[in-house]
């Protein structure tokens, strides 16, 4: 005997509002009700059995061997960070019959008036933080279905400690009650709120008309505040990247970073990837700052302090870009051996031919398989009624991919 489809309804933002016809014939055509305790409340005339939503297994279980006519009562769009992927996961799509209703996300975002058709939506509800603040650093607009735990306040300290804290902030509490409250603000006034336990956080960049000024790669070198000459040109800057054979969710470690610029503009090219500028001058360390901020590199993250011991805390690299070692070569990359992924790929500038030779020995000597490539950058400059082609220094990049 084929076993009766399962049902799943969406609840309204005030209760069951909006229900068709077909989902009001479910429900009263069925034997069983499974739900959270508000939404059985809901029904008061059902004449059928409650129960009530607490262990997923045992609904499970239930919905595996019963032969009664069951609807579950789920919020919004059962399908949107609700229980329908639970269901889906587990039984025959074709026995199970979903109602969506509208979700606290379309009412929040209608609430405030903003559109919602470009958002990026993330739940942390009984979840980690880690990958949830990955995905809100790259977002232009994000909602957030948070929890006890990883609350507002949470959320916004972690983006504060990535140097991400230029938001606006929509807190949406308490939707569809009497109580329900809409309060814009920033990450830095999130921090002052004990928020509801129901809540939707919609965060919105709101530095947006800053970054139209530059490109995601190609920044001109003049842009970068810098110590003289501790800058990797424009130029370079590209084939360094290039190079570095980057992809969208690596995590990158920048050591010797001097103006960050390579850490900005591979930020650009891998919104949901981590990185890591390493720099121990006290000078270039402002001039970081200040870069970061200007060029609103959201993801990456300075450490100040010397290379090796600057790395013990860091997470394993899948791209290393060595600008500068302060005459630590050898010990920077024993430690970047050390910690590589398999597979991963270290970057070093050289402009002398003793860095040049001591690095490409020592990468062989560690099993790398090593390239490197002479770049010759020659610019024009104007000279009266003429122009000449200037010739920087050549510029040795090294490319060294480790277990090949």
């Amino acid at each position: 005997m084929s076993q009766q489809k399962i049902y799943l309804v969406g609840a309204g933002i005030t209760g069951w509002e909006g229900l068709g016809s077909r989902a009001l014939e479910v429900i009263g055509q069925a034997e069983v009700l499974i739900g959270h305790q508000r939404h059985l409340d809901n029904f008061p005339d059902f004449t059928g059995k409650k129960q009530l939503l607490e262990d997923l297994s045992l609904m499970l279980e239930f919905l595996r061997t019963t032969e009664k006519r069951v609807v579950v009562l789920g919020s919004g769009d059962p399908n949107f960070f609700g229980i329908g992927r639970l269901l889906l996961r587990n039984f025959p799509k074709d026995r199970i019959e979903i109602f969506p209703n509208v979700t606290s996300v379309q009412y929040a975002f209608a609430r405030i008036k903003e559109p919602w058709d470009d958002a990026v939506f993330v739940s942390v509800h009984g979840r980690g933080l880690g990958r949830a603040i990955d995905r809100i650093i790259a977002a232009e607009k994000i909602a957030v279905l948070t929890d006890k735990v990883n609350s507002p306040a949470a959320i916004a300290h972690e983006l504060i400690e990535r140097g991400a804290d230029g938001y606006d902030a929509w807190l949406c509490e308490d939707m569809g009650l009497p109580q329900e409250k809409f309060t814009k603000t920033d990450l830095r006034g999130l921090l002052t709120i004990a928020a509801s336990e129901l809540n939707i956080l919609i965060l919105i960049k709101a530095w947006e008309p800053n970054l139209v000024h530059y490109p995601l790669i190609g920044i001109e070198d003049d842009e970068f505040a810098t110590v003289k000459k501790l800058i990797t040109k424009q130029e370079v800057r590209a084939v360094t990247l290039a190079k570095l054979q980057l992809q969208d969710d690596f995590t990158i470690w920048d050591i010797g970073a001097g103006s960050g610029s390579i850490s900005i503009e591979a930020s650009n090219l891998v919104p949901n990837g981590k990185l890591y500028a390493i720099e121990h001058n006290p000078q270039c360390i402002a001039f970081i700052r200040d870069n970061l901020k200007k060029f609103v590199a959201r993801n990456v993250k300075l450490i100040e302090g010397d290379a090796p011991e600057a790395l013990e805390d860091l997470p394993d690299p899948d791209r290393v870009f060595i600008g500068g070692s302060g005459g630590m070569l050898e010990e920077v990359i024993e430690t970047v051996d050390r910690r590589l992924k398999a597979e991963g790929l270290i970057v070093l500038n050289a402009v002398t031919l003793n860095t040049l030779t001591k690095s490409v020995e020592f990468l062989e000597d560690h099993g790398y398989t090593v390239e490197v490539t002479c770049v010759n950058i020659s610019k024009t400059r104007a000279l009266s009624d003429y122009k000449l082609f200037e010739a920087q220094n050549p510029v040795y990049i090294i490319s060294a991919v480790k277990g090949r």
